[in-house]
């Protein structure tokens, strides 16, 4: 099913410095926080999936360009914002108000001057309840398992990150669920691409996590991405 874009969004093409994808699904709560921290001349690509809260009209009133994506999953959601996008640079965030978006700038930095190819976004905890004991378990497993598959030592696999657009739809990302940032890491390994990471402050989100809230969720979450990093490597991306 095809996304429905805002019709007040930005034409393909336009020059715009930085697009940033945000995820939403019933975030009014923490809409306007997250996009008052978009940093000045980017653009916040919120991509609805399903919201109930009124979160589309929200972000739209708050100056967002506001993509509809009906089917369900996190993967479908960012994929769909990523196509969206027109900037050289594109960069993910959550919506929940749990990561500043503005953190975003020394990320792009690095993309732009060539340093790296993909900029992840470390997590580290800011006060009691922002990352549960039973998430930090799975991403540590998930850690473990993606230096057995790619060699890649990182201590993280969250949300935030920064790439170029067109080297991104290029890795022909097939994930639509929760294992998608994962697939985005092993497929960018698997063709070679200089990936890093940068600490983050990690705040307790606004409202309850849709992936990793529960027990259930977080290996939910697991098992998805364990599918990921069950798959071959792509020769063709080298």
């Amino acid at each position: 099913m095809k996304a429905v874009t805002d019709a007040n969004s930005t034409a393909p093409g336009a020059a715009n410095p930085v697009d940033v994808v945000l995820p939403c699904l019933d975030e009014a709560e923490a809409l306007p926080w997250v996009l008052r921290r978009i940093p000045p001349g980017w653009r916040a690509i919120v991509v609805d999936n399903g919201s109930s809260d009124g979160s589309p009209g929200l972000a739209r009133s708050l100056g967002a360009t506001v993509v509809t994506e009906r089917r369900r999953g996190f993967g479908a959601a960012c994929h769909t914002g990523l196509r969206a996008a027109s900037a050289d640079i594109v960069c993910f965030c959550d919506c929940d108000a749990s990561l500043d978006p503005g953190l975003l700038v020394p990320f792009v930095r690095q993309v732009a001057d060539g340093e790296a190819d993909l900029v992840l976004g470390r997590r580290r905890p800011q006060g009691h309840g922002a990352w549960p004991a039973h998430a930090r378990a799975g991403n540590l497993a998930l850690a473990r398992m993606l230096r057995h598959r790619t060699g890649l030592r990182l201590r993280d696999l969250g949300p935030m990150r920064a790439a170029r657009r067109e080297p991104l739809l290029a890795l022909g990302l097939t994930d639509r669920r929760s294992g998608y940032p994962l697939q985005m890491v092993v497929r960018a390994a698997d063709a070679g691409w200089r990936v890093a990471e940068r600490d983050v402050p990690y705040l307790p989100r606004s409202g309850k996590s849709k992936v990793t809230g529960t027990w259930r969720g977080t290996w939910q979450t697991v098992r998805d991405m364990r599918r990921v990093l069950s798959e071959p490597p792509l020769e063709v991306l080298r």
